[in-house]
């Protein structure tokens, strides 16, 4: 039988990678798609490689994106995307990835679904389809195509780049744009071993879990690496983040909540301290506002999603949460967020709204290049 070739790219989005595709490239049957999507990265795959496919065998590179001219009548392009697990044919689209946002736009230009000028910037209007969102990426444009060369330097990528503004706009719960779903600033969960903890339950950007170091008796300057080693404390935060699904009511079993993988996440936060990233850069306490360990797809991240960083900035403008009370004072510009890699700051201006705390809109940079531009291929 002849070979399969997709029109696709190979795009990074800042610390992601993923495969982008035209809608119009791939079946349009959702169950035919999601086969070939999970064929084409790899996936399952019992050693845990992604070795005969295109994914990066991790949670930051196991993903696909799809694109489309919008629907929306103020939105230039409509994208879906799909975190593609590694050990099981499956594709979870229950969010968005904030890093390869970034990445929409360029790709949208690289396909001409939109003009761009010579030169300047272009705004690209984004339909985000998962979780019915709009975003707006502003992207430098040279000789009418993506600006990709420049001096932005984005901690957990190593080569610098031209910077990408996303504005999320009203980026909170679906409902009314509430970013607590129990309404209240901190919950407290039981756990499976009829244990509880306290933890502030925070839709914005995703569903997030968050939950101090203290709490858990963690070292929240401890590297990747090291934290990844340990199995309990990851079997601890699983657990964790399937009690607070419940809560939130995004699934309505253990079950549903344990297969639902990438949402909500969570994220351990402790007040700024003196800390080396992975490059080996030193940040003093006062560089930081506050420090996080995300865990995503069962592991710590290397650095921070880009809807987490979201999700921590809306829950330090909630007095009382358990983030803003990591905070040693308020932070006078964009929230800097300490991780494994380095740094990253995001703006975000939340307010009260008839008794719900709301995020207006938030704001962070990242960067995206086109890796590879061609065929993904499939044996016949």
């Amino acid at each position: 039988m002849p070979q399969t070739r997709i029109p696709a790219a190979w795009m990074r989005g800042g610390t992601s990678k993923g495969v982008f595709f035209l809608a119009r490239d791939l079946p349009a049957d959702p169950a035919e798609r999601d086969a070939l999507l999970v064929r084409l990265l790899g996936s399952p795959d019992p050693y845990g490689k992604q070795i005969d496919g295109l994914g990066g065998a991790t949670s930051s590179t196991s993903k696909v994106v799809i694109v489309a001219p919008s629907s929306e009548a103020d939105c230039d392009v409509d994208y879906l995307f799909g975190q593609v697990l590694v050990d099981r044919a499956h594709i979870d689209w229950s969010g968005n990835c904030g890093n390869l946002t970034a990445a929409v736009g360029p790709f949208a230009l690289w396909r001409k679904l939109l003009p761009a000028p010579a030169s300047g910037e272009v705004s690209v209007r984004l339909w985000q389809r998962n979780i019915g969102k709009r975003i707006h990426a502003r992207v430098p444009v040279h000789d009418g195509e993506p600006l990709e060369g420049g001096k932005f330097v984005l901690d957990g990528v190593a080569f610098a780049a031209a910077p990408i503004t996303l504005t999320f706009l009203d980026p909170g719960g679906a409902a009314g744009g509430g970013i607590l779903p129990t309404g209240k600033p901190v919950d407290t969960l039981t756990l499976d071993d009829g244990s509880t903890l306290d933890a502030s339950l925070v839709s914005a950007g995703n569903p997030m879990v968050f939950v101090s170091a203290h709490a858990l008796g963690m070292d929240c300057t401890a590297s990747q690496a090291q934290l990844n080693t340990d199995t309990a404390l990851r079997e601890r935060c699983e657990q964790i983040r399937i009690a607070g699904a419940l809560v939130m009511g995004l699934a309505d079993s253990a079950e549903a909540a344990a297969a639902r993988q990438h949402t909500p996440k969570v994220a351990i936060v402790a007040p700024p301290a003196d800390c080396i990233s992975v490059d080996g850069k030193r940040f003093a306490a006062s560089d930081l506002d506050l420090l996080t360990r995300v865990l995503s797809m069962g592991l710590f991240h290397h650095a921070i999603p880009g809807t987490a960083a979201i999700a921590i900035a809306a829950a330090a403008g909630v007095p009382g949460s358990l983030v803003s009370r990591q905070l040693p004072h308020d932070p006078p510009g964009p929230l800097r967020i300490g991780h494994p890699s380095g740094r990253s700051e995001v703006g975000a201006t939340t307010c009260t709204r008839q008794g719900q705390w709301l995020l207006e809109a938030a704001v962070l940079r990242r960067s995206a290049r086109m890796l590879m531009d061609g065929w993904v291929c499939l044996p016949g």
